[in-house]
């Protein structure tokens, strides 16, 4: 397995994901591969996952409510390669 960041840039559209914000956590909550999740100060997110490809990772996300809302208005899904840092123990990387 490998990990994969994602960053989500949202649309302008704050009372709809405000009103799917609770599907959205759900949804993400019930995802077995990600390891970390949460919003970012530029109106976006940043969502850490261990998964096999980022092809699958893109695909899990495709069914995330703010996805198909249309809420999402840029992705991107990178392989990443934790090198240094105190989580590294408690991913088991050490």
């Amino acid at each position: 397995m490998s990990y994969f960041a994602v960053t989500y840039a949202y649309t302008d559209d704050t009372a709809a994901r405000d009103e799917l914000r609770p599907a959205h956590r759900e949804f993400l909550a019930a995802q077995a591969t990600l390891a970390l999740s949460g919003p970012t100060d530029d109106d976006g997110a940043l969502l850490l996952f261990e998964a096999g490809s980022a092809d699958e990772v893109a695909t899990l996300l495709d069914e995330d409510p703010f996805a198909t809302a249309g809420l999402v208005a840029e992705r991107s899904v990178v392989g990443w390669n934790p090198v240094l840092g105190p989580w590294r123990e408690q991913l088991g990387l050490s």
